[in-house]
């Protein structure tokens, strides 16, 4: 099995788009039909499939398992959120208990636990793009993009190793 070369995350602006603001109350939009929001084995929570958003793709697994992307721990989820931007970046707060912390332009190693990976965040084409690489070269990905003139958030999240994309979902938020 021939060895592919790992990944290498490109940093993003820090400039924010003329205009852009995530900051907010949102709620994550239900689609009749969709099961509930749940979880994979040992608290990773993954965001909940939808038939219409979610492209069939199998989630991430626990990083013990056989399709193991350590990268997945720093995927969060939630029904509720809150955004605060600043100048230089956005925390967000998911359902009131977990909170991250993103600064625009940063390219630095973040760890959860004995866990670490390296990430890049900022803006790109009028997104929020923050990518999470792993040392066996999984990337996760997340977009943020606000939508109907700001009414509706949406959240876009891929888990690639090389060519193999392994979980890919889209999120639509309405602002409160």
């Amino acid at each position: 099995m021939a060895c592919a070369a790992r990944p290498v995350l490109i940093s993003k602006s820090a400039i924010v788009p003329a205009g852009t603001d995530l900051s907010g109350q949102w709620q994550l939009r239900i689609e009749p039909g969709s099961r509930p929001p749940g979880g994979d084995e040992q608290g990773i929570r993954i965001p909940p499939p939808t038939s219409s958003r979610n492209r069939g793709r199998e989630a991430p697994r626990n990083p013990r398992g056989s399709r193991s992307s350590a990268v997945s721990v720093f995927l969060e989820s939630g029904d509720a959120l809150k955004i605060t931007q600043t100048a230089s970046g956005l925390f967000i707060s998911f359902d009131r208990a977990i909170v991250e912390e993103y600064r625009f332009g940063e390219n630095r190693l973040v760890s959860v636990g004995p866990i670490e990976a390296q990430r890049v965040s900022g803006w790109q084409e009028g997104r929020f793009v923050t990518q999470t690489l792993d040392e066996a070269g999984a990337v996760l990905t997340e977009t943020w993009e606000l939508l109907a003139g700001g009414k509706v958030l949406v959240r876009k999240i891929s888990l690639a190793a090389g060519d193999e994309e392994r979980f890919s979902s889209e999120q639509y938020f309405d602002r409160l």
